[in-house]
């Protein structure tokens, strides 16, 4: 069976793994042990995988904040922004429809303690204009989230036009980068940025490690509440001890990301040609601009096709979604393609393939057989 859910997590990279395996059973000391040799072995790797990660978006060692992944990392930078919010009288936030649940459940959490979120639509191809976000802005606007690349459709929204339209605006601007980071680079770099989260599971690194990069404007810290306390690491942001084996596999796999980032890109491109092809013959209806995707995944429908009988059809030929994984226990009506306007029909038959640079090769050919037989 060909894994084609990418999107939801990649396969670890073989340098990665043993890296990680390394500081599981060679080097396993802890990093906050400043005693011994063990300890300062480990608070070294630590370091280095912080500048790993730091240069694949031009930040600094220490304005990467480790996290046990993209989901921690939205709620702190949205619900460490709540006491300043209030404290200031600045509690209107500004972001979009098209949302991961790990940004819009913690937005649902500030509108209970009477925030208002202001969240923008997208286009029908999938992105969010830059004006429609322009004209949004308030005085009392704390902070604006919009996402990269969203993680059912693969489509790039407009971060640095975004970041542009912020310089004047005292608001603070987060990036959920769980799907683009170590993919669409250059975008990630704008100095506007004041935030960004990611996840290391998404680059080919180990899950359960992440980052939330808090960039400083001149001096000045993002006056961040943290959500947990007791030890102070991380700056006090998020303390724990540090899973050192976690944090330098990401940190191998941001080292690789940047490195590779062109020739990953390409051999998806190919990939995607190939399944578009491939599908051509059952008229797919692509939910997302391609040009404004990244060569990763395909968000489709075909007529008289339902996604649920499609993947129980794939079952053991290929590994696909329907959606977020994040809701796949009980499946709900993708809120993406409904903000995209969408018909029912489609949204009920979307289906989702996402490869990478190691996806083996597909029979297409079956695919498209299993396919036909099920369409109504």
């Amino acid at each position: 069976m060909v894994y084609l859910d990418c999107n939801a997590t990649t396969p670890m990279e073989p340098l990665v793994r043993d890296a990680v395996l390394k500081y599981m059973t060679e080097e396993f000391g802890n990093a906050g042990s400043r005693t011994h040799e063990f300890g300062l072995r480990a608070k070294q790797a630590v370091q280095k995988a912080r500048d790993q990660i730091a240069k694949l978006v031009a930040a600094q060692r220490e304005e990467v904040i480790l996290t046990s992944g993209a989901t921690e990392s939205n709620n702190i930078a949205i619900l460490g922004l709540k006491k300043y919010g209030e404290q200031s009288g600045k509690k209107h936030i500004i972001s979009t429809q098209i949302e991961h649940k790990a940004v819009l459940e913690p937005f649902a959490a500030l509108e209970k303690s009477g925030f208002e979120v202001t969240l923008v639509p997208p286009t029908v191809g999938g992105w969010v204009e830059p004006s429609v976000i322009k004209q949004a802005l308030r005085e009392d606007t704390l902070l604006v989230s919009v996402m990269q690349v969203n993680n059912e459709t693969g489509v790039i929204q407009p971060i640095i036009e975004i970041a542009d339209l912020l310089i004047e605006h005292p608001a603070y601007f987060h990036v959920d980068a769980a799907q683009g980071f170590g993919k669409e680079i250059p975008q990630l770099r704008h100095p506007r940025i004041d935030m960004l989260s990611a996840s290391a599971h998404k680059i080919y690194g180990p899950k359960g490690i992440g980052t939330l990069i808090i960039r400083r404007r001149d001096i000045q810290k993002i006056p961040l509440t943290p959500l947990m306390y007791g030890g102070g690491q991380e700056r006090g942001v998020r303390p724990g001890t540090l899973p050192v084996p976690l944090i330098v596999g990401f940190g191998v796999a941001a080292e690789l990301a940047l490195k590779n980032s062109q020739e990953r890109a390409q051999t998806c491109r190919t990939f995607r040609n190939q399944a578009l092809k491939a599908l051509a013959p059952l008229k797919p209806i692509i939910h997302g601009d391609l040009e404004r995707c990244l060569p990763h995944a395909i968000n489709f429908s075909i007529e008289g096709l339902d996604s649920e009988a499609a993947m129980l059809a794939l079952k053991g030929l290929v590994a696909i979604s329907n959606g977020s994984a994040c809701t796949s226990s009980s499946y709900i009506p993708s809120h993406v393609l409904k903000a995209m306007a969408l018909s029912e029909e489609d949204i009920q038959g979307a289906l989702r393939i996402s490869w990478c640079h190691t996806t083996e090769p597909v029979n297409w050919d079956e695919v498209i057989s299993r396919l036909t037989q099920v369409i109504i």
